[in-house]
This record gives C-alpha cells, sequence and structure tokens, in this order.
C-alpha cells in the first residue's frame, strides 16, 4: 500500500526522531512510504483557537500534497482528527489515520517481536481517546479497551503502570497551555505526580505534544522520567541507550 506519512510541524523541528521511527515502523509491515516534502502546518492551531477561516491556505496545500495515497498516516491524534473533522475533504480525510489506529485496524499488528523491558506510563491525550476512540473513556459506563495497550502488551519486558487517574488530561491544549498557563502547568504536574507515585520510568504517549509538554515539567523538576513517543518503543529503540 501507498502510505502518505504526515508529520506535525513540532514533531519536524523538534523530535525528528519519531518521525524516523514512524517510518521505520511503517516500512518494516510492507507499506511504501512518502513523505511529501513541501508539508507544513495543518492548520490545527488556527482552527482551535477559533480563526478557521483563515486556514484556506493550508487546507490546499494539505490536498494538494496529500492526494493519491491510499492512506495518510500521522503519529499525532491531534493532528489527525483536524484533518478528518475541521478539514473534511473527501478522498483525504477517510484516508487518514493515526498511527496507533493504523496499526491495529488497517495493518491489524499482532506480533511486534520487539524488547523493552522498563516500567512504562501511558498517557492518553484527549484528541486520541475522546476524538479518534482510540481508548474508552473512564467517564463511560461501558467495556474497556485501548488499541495503544494492544501493541505494548506485545512488547516483550514491558510493564504498563497503573496509574490512578489513567485518561485525565495534562493540560497541554495547544494554545489552552500559551492562554492559560499556570492552569496548564498545574494539570501537568498532576499527571506527573501519578507516574511518580506509580513507578513509571518512561512516560509515553501517540501524542508528542502532551510529552512535550510534560517534559518539560519533568526537566524543570529534574525527575527521573524519560519521555518516549509510542512509535519509539514499538519501533525497537535500542535500550541501551535509556539512563532511566
Amino acid at each position: 500500500m501507498k502510505v502518505a506519512l504526515f508529520i506535525p510541524c513540532y514533531v519536524d523541528q523538534f523530535y525528528p526522531q519519531v518521525a524516523i521511527a514512524t517510518l521505520e515502523l511503517l516500512e518494516k509491515y510492507g507499506c511504501d512510504v512518502h513523505f511529501p516534502k513541501n508539508q507544513t502546518c495543518c492548520g490545527q492551531p488556527m482552527a482551535n483557537s477559533g480563526f478557521e477561516h483563515l486556514t484556506h491556505g493550508c487546507n490546499d496545500l494539505f490536498v494538494e500534497n496529500f492526494t493519491g495515497f491510499d492512506y495518510i498516516v500521522c503519529p499525532s491524534g491531534s493532528c489527525t482528527m483536524h484533518i478528518k473533522e475541521h478539514l473534511g475533504v473527501p478522498g483525504i480525510a477517510e484516508k487518514c489515520y493515526e498511527l496507533t489506529e493504523f496499526l491495529t485496524d488497517v495493518l491489524v499488528v499482532d506480533d511486534l517481536k520487539v524488547k523493552f523491558p522498563y516500567k512504562v506510563g501511558l498517557h492518553q491525550s484527549c484528541h486520541g481517546q475522546r476524538g479518534l476512540k482510540i481508548a474508552q473513556m473512564s467517564e463511560l459506563n461501558a467495556p474497556p479497551f485501548s488499541k495503544v495497550e494492544r501493541l505494548l502488551d506485545q512488547v516483550e519486558g514491558l510493564e504498563l503502570v497503573n496509574l490512578d487517574r489513567k485518561d485525565e488530561c495534562c493540560g497541554f491544549g495547544g494554545t489552552f497551555c500559551v492562554a492559560e498557563e499556570a492552569l496548564s502547568v498545574r494539570m501537568g504536574q498532576d499527571r506527573i505526580a501519578d507516574h511518580m507515585k506509580n513507578g513509571t520510568q518512561v512516560l509515553t504517549a501517540g501524542d508528542m505534544s502532551c510529552l512535550m509538554h510534560m517534559e518539560g515539567i519533568i526537566r524543570r523538576e529534574k525527575l527521573p522520567i524519560r519521555v518516549m513517543h509510542l512509535a519509539e518503543i514499538l519501533n525497537g529503540v535500542e535500550v541501551e541507550e535509556l539512563n532511566v
């Protein structure tokens, strides 16, 4: 299958290793992966701030760059949801998948053959969980499920940490962390405290934006937690490089 790699701008600028891990992971499972080099920001920050009428240029460019592929895959729930829900262009929206749902629903990965002998704390990002339905919401009286946990369960040696509040928002929220910085930081501190209390060594998620927010708190408070995107763990990162 011909797959276009849709990389969020903050990943491109600050966390290129996440994009590389996503590329390698897709190629391992036989995808013919292409990276449209003219891609830019998808326009999500403007749309979420009430300025969706200013995103036409981003929208047109996205359609131009990502037309003609079987699938569009992105290592970010929030950016994926923006394309699916806000852009909504036929032939584009229905082909766009967040990495986790693409691995579980399209490629049906059930044998990762990777090792990661650490205690991993999973952050369920809001857009992925409540928007894309990647995991069940705890506030609903419904059977639990998690596509991310289904993948992590395949990783040899990985121990998933049982958190007190497993699907609480970290407080990032894109431009929310700029407009309401004090509240955003306090929410992030609450999440990190939960991970510290329950012994997380490596904090992971499907959204690097949430991890970026919490990593800043971890670094400022000099806490012994390593932050890694889900793609890095599933791609089989060299554990010798980890210092946790």
